[in-house]
């Protein structure tokens, strides 16, 4: 069997050796492809020359990852693009187009890697930028997600070359499928909890400093790590979530409130007159509209209670904060008591009356019997 050595230097003396003969006898069309490939690669940088101009340094958004993908072009890859382009109008010798075919996969594999790469750390970082408390969670991440995507992004740069270089590479993705999912089974803890922090800081569901209410707990959210997220709760402990088993509950953020709904319900006794009833509907919601900043929804009567008629009263308090929420209810509450003690409504509560049975069998009310016995 060849050497190897001597295999690669006979591939490289054929093609050395067939170009200069294809340039000493074909000139003319040597020449031209010549000048197309140096036409193309002056028009590419040309256009990276004006993207450079429209695209400023420091641009935010888009702009600035637009830029960061013109300043990761490689200038090794506009010269096999646009040799790659003059092979297709002249018919250089087999050795020489073999070599700039695979000079033009190697340089696009490795460019599209890096802009990948550019792409990916790009989005991230225009995530974080959009909120400072963001960009200060995603500061310990931004480690190891540009590890992993460097790791992903080469891995498949490194497959495409040698798969378009002839290299049987089956048996390569297959160790790298078992290697997989071996580190996956051994560290799915680590990674179930890095990806849940990703989802909370590119979903978010809540930020640092949101008050979140989950579970029997509620708190407001300090930090948002890698592995766990650390709340501080309402009693004063810091309580220490696993990303994963926060994001497994219902969680309600209390900071997105835009308003806040309040039921009141009570019962006034049997005895209040049905006009006086039927009233109570528009005295409620006259009550509720003359306190600052509520929105009337509904007051019902809902049901004949064991010792009230029930009625609902349901409004929204349009601002958002908890204690202006309290001062409404609290004003609220206290117009209804004043306006039933001008109406002479009486609130109900749990009463029973008690009868004796005569000898009879007959049920006796003991208060006649007590006005009936002689003094």
């Amino acid at each position: 069997m060849a050497d190897p050595l001597g295999r690669a230097g006979a591939r490289i003396e054929a093609t050395l050796g067939g170009s200069w003969r294809w340039i000493t006898q074909d000139s003319g069309e040597a020449l031209f492809g010549a000048g197309i490939a140096a036409a193309i690669f002056i028009g590419l940088e040309g256009l990276l020359l004006l993207a450079r101009r429209l695209l400023p340094v420091g641009a935010d958004g888009w702009r600035g990852i637009a830029r960061g993908l013109v300043d990761r072009t490689l200038t090794i890859f506009l010269i096999a693009v646009a040799l790659d382009g003059a092979t297709h109008a002249v018919a250089p010798p087999g050795p020489l187009l073999r070599l700039v075919d695979n000079l033009f996969t190697i340089a696009v594999a490795v460019q599209g890697a890096l802009w990948l790469r550019e792409l990916v750390l790009g989005l991230v970082r225009r995530r974080a930028d959009a909120s400072p408390d963001d960009a200060r969670a995603l500061g310990s991440a931004m480690g190891v997600i540009t590890v992993l995507v460097n790791v992903v992004v080469w891995l498949l740069a490194a497959i495409l070359i040698l798969d378009n270089l002839g290299v049987n590479v089956t048996a390569l993705v297959a160790g790298l499928g078992v290697g997989g999912i071996a580190i996956g089974l051994a560290a799915q803890g680590i990674f179930s909890d890095l990806f849940a922090a990703l989802a909370i800081l590119f979903d978010r569901p809540f930020r640092v400093g949101d008050v979140i209410s989950y579970g029997t707990s509620t708190g407001t959210v300090e930090h948002i790590g890698l592995k766990t997220t650390r709340i501080r709760a309402l009693s004063g402990e810091q309580l220490v979530m696993a990303n994963t088993k926060l994001l497994e509950q219902q969680v309600a953020n209390l900071r997105r409130i835009e308003e806040r709904r309040v039921v009141l319900n009570f019962g006034i006794i049997y005895q209040t007159p049905p006009a006086v009833l039927e009233a109570l509907p528009g005295e409620l919601q006259r009550l509720v509209e003359q306190v600052a900043d509520t929105r009337f929804d509904r007051a019902v009567f809902t049901g004949f209670g064991a010792s009230s008629l029930d009625f609902e009263l349901v409004f929204f308090v349009t601002v958002p904060d908890l204690a202006v929420m309290l001062a409404a209810r609290q004003a609220v509450g206290f117009a209804i008591v004043r306006r039933f003690a001008e109406l002479g409504v009486d609130f109900a509560y749990p009463t029973q009356t008690s009868f004796t049975a005569a000898p009879d069998g007959r049920l006796v009310d003991p208060t006649q019997i007590s006005e009936r016995r002689p003094g």
